[in-house]
């Protein structure tokens, strides 16, 4: 009997799942530009019957399951006028909508292109998009806007320093930050010591910065995950833009190769600065290159394929008795596939390669290196339900590192060189995810990252004295390196060390009201490779390594707490957030280590831990003819390396010290005014408390030489970073949509010529003896104009 009865149940459940499954059918497709076809992220699809709000994810693809009937489909996106339709649903149904850009928008300035609510209610948090409309709004560096410089004025964000590459997120250093182009890893972000990044604008499409609740399809650093993609060009017509500079220019074409079905985008650009210096007798040059490629084919609706690439290099040229030269060299092989209305898929096979290069005429030297990986990944989308979506997938990276070829100055290639030891390393990763609304209210986003790291050979590997690399010198009270007892061979692929680690990732949004929410998020990350640097920015000077026996990985643990408000119809938007990291294995230099040509780093570095900590602000005017943000932060940034047993002193006595990064007060004032269809201005106000550096604390005589002596590790700064950007722009014909339209930026960087210290130099007057400081400044005032076209 009671098999009879289970056996019924389970057939009328069965039965009523199927009449409930036929009841409910699939709405889904692509929303895309309909000027430019390019497919659009973030789109918001709200239908108010039955109260469902989704948005497309990175490719313009959408979902959502409904009961048969009748719905309002109200599409809106940030720059375009919203669409509102009526569709009955009879069977699953796939429909692609076009946006038409408003061009009434155009001067607005807002830094994320979900709607309001949307946002509200969204389990993200420590996240920032920025539009390339927003970005172009901002006041360009020599007529050229930046990337990289438009999330300086995002809070928690600061630069390495003037002149740098690099940026930091919450208290991390430079090398904590995944930067991604098209999902290739970009290993410096830099053209001229940092005044242009490696971002042209022109062909960027979409840019998302992480710097907590960082989702499980992340890993591999523990500071921030920059996400950025490339345009995929015009499938239907050919269109050209251009921008013409005083110090570089830009070239940018697209269109079809077969209309409606595959399209390609190049843009190059290129710096000439260093021709005038040549034609005025001037020594030094600095010049800059660099290609965008990407190309499409839409095999169906259900398969799309695309190629990318980016190629860029630097030449820096000091009277050619020091010499840098450094570039990216980036490619991607992807394949989007939709395998029902409910499950969309991502193949992505990626090479990535960072060579870079120092001549030193003085020292005999001549330096290369370089970082390659080899990376493929498969990740999945698959919406479950209205209120619930899963992403998982596998990640899988080779990388091939070499610290050194070193050869004489100026030595043909016919010299054999000098090659530090190659290394080699495997990442593996595979993840899970789910986007969860558990009420109106309540909303999650957790999920679980696996992650192995293999160091393997070929290498011979040195091995010390009671496995230490670092020896502690009790006379001196000092660390010093420590001599080889022997070497062990690993042959290709012998594991060397490996590593295995468990990333949760917790995100959760409450709403107060439509306006109003509160979010909370954790993660865990791990970072297996490894920017050995004893400067404070990432230059061509530094070395990449991998984790190893000695080198351990990186692991950071970050809570993070926020409130979130929207004012006046999303008007104006307050977002508040305090955070708290901390990371283990944070390695830490020894004094007086000198790390070019060192085979062996492990003999220099000592592991220790970091923490940082601070509150974020962020008060936004969303819509009108003045639009921008105010954004500040109070942080602290502080890692210590205490002895490894009770004889030794470690790094600063063991206490804590301000890390070379750490900047308390950093604010940001961004503004928007457009005046008119054809003036609009642009404004930014930076100021950040000085970087810390250690200065000496007094002098001695040794020998009849005058030795200085330094006090503890940072506990000096440098003067305080200010300066205000301005920029103006003017179009001729506003109205023009056809054709050749032109546009003219005016921009002055630095107006008031600030002189910010990058460094300071210390040195004895050789006259009266006496110690005198130079404060070491690289930009002032630089005006700019430039003449930007498309047809």
């Amino acid at each position: 009997m009671k098999s009879r009865i289970l056996s019924f149940l389970a057939l009328f459940f069965a039965l009523a799942g199927h009449a409930y499954s036929q009841e409910k059918v699939t709405l889904s497709g692509t929303i895309s530009n309909k000027s430019n076809t390019e497919t659009l992220i973030g789109v918001t699809i709200y239908i108010p019957e039955s109260k469902i709000s989704i948005t497309t994810n990175s490719y313009g693809f959408f979902t959502t399951t409904l009961p048969k009937g009748t719905y309002t489909i109200i599409i809106s996106h940030l720059g375009f006028d919203h669409i509102e339709e009526k569709i009955t649903l009879t069977e699953n149904t796939k429909r692609n909508f076009s946006m038409t850009e408003n061009s009434r928008t155009l001067g607005e300035v807002v830094v994320k292109s979900n709607s309001a609510k949307e946002n509200i209610r969204k389990p993200e948090m420590s996240t920032n998009r920025l539009s390339i409309a927003t970005i172009k709004k901002m006041p360009a560096v020599l007529g050229e806007v930046d990337v990289l410089k438009s999330i300086l004025q995002l809070p928690g964000v600061t630069n390495a320093q003037e002149g740098a590459s690099g940026f930091n997120v919450r208290g991390g250093s430079v090398d904590g930050n995944l930067v991604l182009l098209d999902e290739a890893v970009v290993y410096n972000t830099s053209h001229l010591f940092g005044f242009f990044s490696v971002f042209n604008s022109d062909v960027i499409k979409d840019l998302k910065l992480y710097k907590g609740g960082i989702p499980a399809n992340f890993g591999g650093r523990i500071s921030s995950v920059l996400d950025i993609y490339q345009k995929e060009g015009n499938n239907k017509e050919y269109h050209v833009n251009a921008g013409i500079g005083l110090v570089s220019s830009r070239l940018l074409v697209e269109g079809p190769i077969v209309k409606d079905k595959s399209s390609f985008v190049v843009a190059g650009r290129g710096s000439y600065a260093h021709l005038f210096l040549k034609m005025a007798n001037e020594p030094n040059s600095a010049y800059f290159y660099d290609l965008n490629t990407k190309f499409n084919y839409k095999f169906n609706d259900k398969n799309n394929v695309f190629v990318s690439g980016y190629f860029g290099n630097d030449n820096l040229n000091f009277n050619n008795s020091f010499i840098n030269t450094y570039g990216n060299k980036l490619f991607n092989l992807r394949w989007n596939h939709i395998f029902s209305d409910k499950i969309f898929s991502n193949a992505s096979a990626i090479y990535s390669d960072y060579d870079y290069r120092i001549k030193v005429k003085s020292a005999g030297l001549d330096w290369k290196a370089e970082v390659k990986n080899y990376n493929f990944k498969y990740d999945f989308k698959h919406y479950v339900s209205n209120n619930l979506t899963l992403n998982y997938g596998i990640n899988s990276i080779y990388y091939n590192f070499n610290p050194g070829t070193i050869r004489p100055f100026n030595a043909s290639s016919a010299v054999n060189p000098d090659q530090l030891a190659k290394k080699y390393a495997f990442e593996n990763a595979a993840y899970i995810s789910a986007e969860q609304n558990l009420s109106e209210k309540l909303s999650l986003n957790y999920g679980l990252r696996y992650s192995n790291f293999q160091r393997l050979g070929a290498q011979q590997v040195y091995t010390y004295a009671n496995n230490q690399p670092v020896v502690y010198n009790k006379e001196l009270h000092m660390y010093e390196e420590a001599r080889p007892t022997g070497t062990i061979n690993y042959a290709k692929n012998k594991k060397i060390a490996s590593f295995n680690n468990l990333e949760p990732r917790l995100a959760i949004a409450y709403s107060l009201n439509n306006d109003q929410s509160i979010k909370a998020s954790y993660n865990r990350m791990s970072q297996y490779v490894h920017l050995i640097s004893n400067t404070a920015s990432a230059s061509p000077l530094d070395i990449w390594a991998p984790s190893d026996q000695y080198l351990k990985p990186e692991i950071l643990d970050q809570v993070a707490l926020g409130y979130f408000h929207n004012f006046k119809d999303g008007k104006y938007s307050l977002e508040t957030e305090t955070f708290y990291k901390k990371v283990k294995n944070k390695s830490d230099y020894i004094d007086g280590a000198d790390l070019l040509g060192i085979d062996a780093v492990e003999s220099v570095l000592l592991n220790g831990e970091g923490r940082a900590y601070g509150l974020e602000m962020m008060l936004k005017k969303n819509t009108g003819k003045l639009t921008g943000w105010v954004s500040y932060t109070l942080s602290k940034a502080q890692q210590r390396t205490p002895g490894r047993n009770a004889e030794e002193s470690g790094i600063n006595n063991g206490e804590w010290y301000r890390a070379n990064y750490d900047k308390r007060h950093n604010l940001s004032v961004t503004g928007a005014y457009a005046v008119s269809p054809k003036w609009s201005f642009g404004a930014i106000l930076t100021f950040q408390s000085g970087k810390a550096a250690t200065f000496p604390d007094g002098k001695y005589l040794y020998q009849g030489v005058n030795v200085v002596s330094y006090g503890v590790r940072n506990e000096n700064s440098l003067a305080a970073y200010h300066r205000i950007d301005v920029s103006a722009t003017y179009t001729p014909k506003p109205d023009k949509k056809r054709g050749w339209q032109g546009e003219w930026n005016f921009s002055i960087y630095n107006l008031y010529n600030r002189n910010n210290a990058a460094s300071y130099s210390f040195r004895q007057n050789e006259d009266t003896g006496t110690s005198e400081t130079r404060r070491v400044s690289i930009f002032g005032i630089v005006p700019s104009v430039t003449y930007n076209v498309k047809f």
